[in-house]
């Protein structure tokens, strides 16, 4: 069982809609202080773009997309690109407490299923699946969190200094005719899944409020 004294959210002087640069500065920010504090905790945030924007994983290069006049960002963290448009984000940074990264994602993960079993949406990991595609969603870790065989949430982590910081996506709706003009490929749409497919009824708030209880049951002591 993974522990902490107490999980802080990020929610005063931050608004939960900005955009890509602003998102990625936050994140690398929140990890950097981390490190310089020695926390002891996890910090989490949940956030939303505007404008739409394309996130390249940490070792890819710009031209791997057309970016069709969307703003692009580097990721701290691996993975493939992603298109951020429709979407809830969530952004973990805590001390490593595990030495696998497939095992801390696997855990961080299961606060996600915790969350969402109490909105009713029973999810489970994806089948391990590497494809060669671009677009991050066409791609399964095997820690992956999907519904009912299709993939739902991507994440992705970056490690340094002893913490690590975990983001990953939500999304509510994908454009899949613009996403394949992005990434040159055509989208195995059938394998993914979008929030709105599976309960179209549930607020940006509702589904914080849910993923909240199940970061804080899973990891705050």
């Amino acid at each position: 069982m993974i522990y902490f004294m107490k999980v802080n959210f990020i929610e005063k002087n931050c608004n939960i809609v900005n955009d890509g640069k602003f998102n990625m500065d936050f994140d690398i920010s929140t990890l950097d202080f981390a490190i310089k504090n020695k926390i002891d905790y996890a910090i989490i945030r949940f956030y939303q773009w505007y404008p739409k924007c394309i996130s390249l994983g940490r070792n890819q290069k710009k031209d791997c997309c057309n970016n069709l006049g969307i703003d692009v960002v580097q990721r701290p963290t691996g993975g493939r690109a992603l298109l951020h448009d429709r979407e809830l984000t969530y952004s973990f940074v805590c001390p490593i407490f595990n030495p696998s990264v497939i095992e801390s994602y696997k855990e961080i993960s299961n606060a996600l299923i915790l969350g969402f079993k109490k909105l009713g949406i029973e999810l489970s990991y994806a089948k391990n699946e590497h494809k060669n595609f671009n677009y991050c969603m066409n791609i399964s870790s095997g820690a992956d969190v999907s519904y009912q065989g299709k993939k739902f949430i991507g994440s992705a982590q970056f490690r340094k200094e002893g913490y690590l910081l975990q983001h990953g996506s939500i999304p509510y709706e994908l454009d899949f005719k613009l996403i394949d003009k992005i990434f040159n490929q055509k989208t195995e749409s059938e394998n993914i899944i979008t929030l709105n497919e599976i309960n179209p009824n549930l607020s940006t708030r509702q589904i914080i409020e849910a993923l909240k209880e199940g970061f804080i049951e899973k990891f705050q002591k």
